[in-house]
């Protein structure tokens, strides 16, 4: 079978709300603290998908989104 890392964040707001996100590895255990601070966040608008995607397809979606932002000049 073949396999995919995945990594999931947790994100919580000052007014107790919290979402978890799932996405391509960014942090790893080899990593000093330092190595993981985080410099900028941002938050897409919502997209409704369908409730069958396949994980390679959420993925894909995400390596879209993924690309278009770091296309983006700050």
């Amino acid at each position: 079978m073949e396999t995919m890392e995945l990594q999931l964040v947790t994100v919580e707001l000052d007014n107790g709300d919290a979402g978890v996100f799932v996405g391509v590895p960014l942090v790893h255990a080899h990593m000093s603290d330092a190595e993981c601070q985080v410099c900028d966040i941002w938050f897409s608008d919502t997209q409704p998908v369908p409730l069958d995607m396949t994980l390679g397809q959420l993925m894909a979606l995400i390596q879209r989104q993924f690309c278009r932002c770091r296309g983006q000049t700050q």
